[in-house]
């Protein structure tokens, strides 16, 4: 107390000088005396108010529980009363226990009596049943069917709650109700007939489906009700549950895997396209299906059921069953890419599961994969190693087929520009197209890897299309008068090559997006494949003309050519005439040839002088055939001249050596012949010692001194040829002339 009274008078204090801080308001004690006298009133009030209350509880209270244990004394001696009341009786209980068993017989017979009507027309409303299932009237018969199972689900409850362990009679009653059973498995047959033409059903007769929903729904009612008093008391009547509603869906679970199934109408032996019909009829229908199911069949189902969501996932499961059979089967090229496109890309297109007419429904971002994709890579490695095979049969069944027009008797066809070509490249190249845009419609991956192996292939081809044009070549060697139109075949082969290569160019800006490394290597491989078959192409046609110049060639810097042979102009002729069948070749090409053939015809002629053929005895003589070979550089030059007119580029240079040879002939006076040698030299370093002598011996007023000399001094002072000159000298041979036997 003492310390309450110290915290009491601690907090007074603390008030009293919170109260007193100005010395205004010490004028004010009084009236705060006054509000704290109240207050103090206040709570006295308030405190006795509270002890009252508590002390009228504490009486109540008291008064109470004197009352209880009053109250317990009296029925404690009731309940011995009672006790003593129960002993004494027990014998009468004995007694009474014929009255018992009447009470429960006269129950049994109380609900005999009261079903005893239903019990006797029994078996006419069996009879009614039938004839109401065999009309279609199923709501009617199945009313019937519930009064009857309903009269005897009653009986055996009756007998089971009165004696659960008397089989004999709940037999009686099942016995005398058999037809029942009978009865809901052949209304039942006709609910699930009902349910598996459901589709048209819903189309031509809704109410009829409406029906059908309508006793699925009774009874699952049935069935919840009959599951929940099995909870309380155990009994269950035979047949129950029937879980209408589950097999409802196994029903149409099963006719939905069957239309699926059953859309198959050919098969591979009896048509190509069996896979192609196929997946055409399964999308139609699974359409139709569909759009029939989300605009009509909705109605006719309560909402829970989600009718079109369950039939959805139906077809959809069923449909992925199908392609996973499909998938299985050994299939072809062809009817693997009709698969995975109708999987990966039809499937969830407008024309099927996008269609505007499902949405909302259906979301094709939320379907499952047809196949899973372990099944799709299997089906693709399968596509392309038979697709590799096939390219490979293809391109060689192609070359055979190109081999067999090179031997033809008539002239190959022109293309719009007039030039020679064989249907070899656009047969190989229109096989790639179809196989890419096989390939496009699948995936872009798939379409990218076509597209590597037929580039790889292409590789392939090329090597043995080279072999096969060599091959064409020696055999002609070998028979010129064979095959007849072997120059246009081989122009026709050789435009092939330019044509494979914008061929490959376009098919590749074509069907790859990104240029990949590992396709564009394979770019550089086949040009160069390419301009190998075309460079011994033009050389076989070129050796075709020198074939034919070759005796004419022979002819010249003889004794016979200086006295007037017109082998030159017989050249000029040939060559002229050869290109104009080469003007069949394609410019690229035409371009290359016509250098070359104007760099062979002059290494020829040089080739002529460089093997002594002639020797010139006197000035006269000398200045004559120097005369001659200028003349028929000049003519050599206009010639290529004409040949080149279309390149725009200047092609007569190498004439220019033989007038330098020329020169070196006609020089008149020896002591400047050192001179002239070396500006021949000076311009063409590839000339050899043996080169300088057998021109020093056509002249044939050398003497072995100056000979020596103007040798071993062009020897010491060698010239670097520049980067752009094209040797001349280097393939012409001097094979029976040396400088020694010159000294002699």
């Amino acid at each position: 107390m003492k310390e309450t009274d110290r915290e009491a008078v601690a907090t007074a204090v603390q008030r009293v000088a919170g109260m007193l801080q100005r010395p205004d308001q010490l004028d004010k004690v009084e009236q705060y005396r006054r509000r704290e006298a109240r207050k103090k009133a206040s709570v006295e009030a308030r405190l006795k108010a509270a002890i009252q209350s508590q002390l009228d509880g504490v009486r109540t209270g008291l008064s109470q529980l004197h009352s209880a244990l009053k109250d317990v004394g009296d029925i404690q001696r009731s309940l011995a009363d009672v006790s003593k009341d129960w002993r004494r009786s027990i014998n009468t209980i004995e007694s009474l226990r014929d009255v018992k068993d009447a009470v429960v017989q006269h129950s049994q017979l109380a609900a005999a009596v009261e079903n005893l009507k239903n019990i006797f027309s029994v078996p006419e409303i069996v009879r009614e049943t039938q004839d109401l299932i065999e009309q279609g009237a199923l709501l009617q018969a199945h009313r019937k069917l519930m009064d009857l199972e309903c009269s005897r689900d009653g009986l055996m409850y009756e007998q089971y709650r009165m004696d659960s362990g008397n089989t004999r009679d709940m037999t009686l009653i099942h016995g005398y109700f058999g037809s029942t059973q009978g009865l809901s498995d052949e209304l039942a047959k006709q609910l699930w007939m009902v349910l598996q033409r459901s589709l048209v059903t819903v189309r031509r007769d809704p109410t009829l489906l409406v029906s059908v929903v309508r006793i699925i729904e009774r009874e699952e009612k049935i069935d919840r009700r009959i599951l929940d008093r099995k909870k309380q008391t155990g009994f269950v009547p035979p047949g129950r549950p029937k879980n209408w509603k589950e097999k409802m869906f196994a029903i149409l679970e099963r006719t939905v895997t069957t239309r699926i199934e059953g859309t198959q109408a050919d098969t591979r032996e009896s048509d190509k396209m069996w896979l192609v019909r196929h997946l055409e009829i399964i999308r139609k229908y699974v359409l139709d299906d569909l759009i029939v199911a989300k605009n009509l069949m909705v109605q006719c189902f309560p909402p829970h059921y989600e009718i079109f969501k369950n039939l959805l996932n139906m077809y959809h499961q069923a449909l992925s069953t199908r392609m996973q059979e499909l998938a299985s089967e050994d299939l072809e090229a062809n009817e693997i890419v009709s698969l995975l496109t109708w999987v990966l890309n039809t499937y969830t297109s407008v024309e099927m599961m996008g269609n505007v007419e499902l949405a909302p429904e259906v979301d094709v971002s939320t379907l499952e994969p047809l196949l899973s994709p372990h099944v799709v890579s299997e089906l693709l490695d399968t596509y392309m190693s038979t697709l590799t095979s096939n390219i490979i049969a293809w391109l060689r069944k192609a070359l055979e087929t190109d081999k067999k027009d090179w031997a033809k008797e008539t002239e190959p066809e022109a293309d719009q520009d007039g030039y020679y070509q064989t249907t070899l490249p656009a047969i190989v190249f229109q096989m790639f197209e179809q196989n890419l845009q096989v390939a496009a419609q699948i995936s872009e991956d798939l379409k990218t890897k076509v597209l590597v192996l037929c580039l790889q292939q292409m590789n392939s081809f090329l090597s043995r299309y080279k072999e096969e044009a060599q091959l064409y070549r020696e055999e002609h060697l070998r028979d010129r008068q064979r095959p007849h139109c072997y120059v246009q075949y081989m122009i026709a082969i050789v435009n092939n090559c330019q044509t494979f290569k914008e061929s490959i160019v376009s098919l590749k800006r074509k069907y790859l997006k990104n240029e990949e490394e590992g396709v564009s290597l394979s770019q550089p491989h086949m040009d160069g494949v390419l301009d190998a078959i075309a460079k011994e192409g033009c050389g076989g046609l070129l050796e075709e003309v020198f074939l034919d110049l070759e005796q004419h060639l022979n002819e010249l810097m003889t004794k016979k050519w200086l006295l007037g042979s017109s082998a030159v102009d017989i050249i000029c002729v040939t060559v002229e005439d050869y290109f104009n069948d080469f003007a069949k070749v394609k410019k690229p090409y035409k371009k290359r040839m016509t250098a070359e053939a104007h760099r062979r015809v002059v290494v020829e002629y040089l080739r002529a002088v460089m093997q002594k053929r002639i020797s010139f005895r006197s000035p006269e003589e000398r200045k004559e055939g120097a005369e001659k070979m200028v003349r028929e550089a000049e003519q050599l030059r206009f010639l290529f001249r004409k040949l080149a007119s279309g390149f725009g580029e200047d092609m007569d240079g190498h004439c220019d050596t033989i007038v330098a040879v020329a020169e070196v002939i006609k020089l008149t006076d020896p002591s400047l012949l050192y001179l002239e040698v070396s500006t021949l030299v000076s311009k063409y370093p590839d000339i050899r010692e043996e080169h300088i002598g057998a021109l020093l011996a056509v002249r044939g007023d050398a003497s072995r001194d100056m000979k020596q000399t103007i040798v071993e001094t062009l020897e010491q002072g060698a010239t670097q040829a520049s980067p752009s000159y094209v040797p001349l000298f280097r393939d012409i041979a001097v094979p029976s002339l040396n400088v020694a036997k010159l000294l002699k």
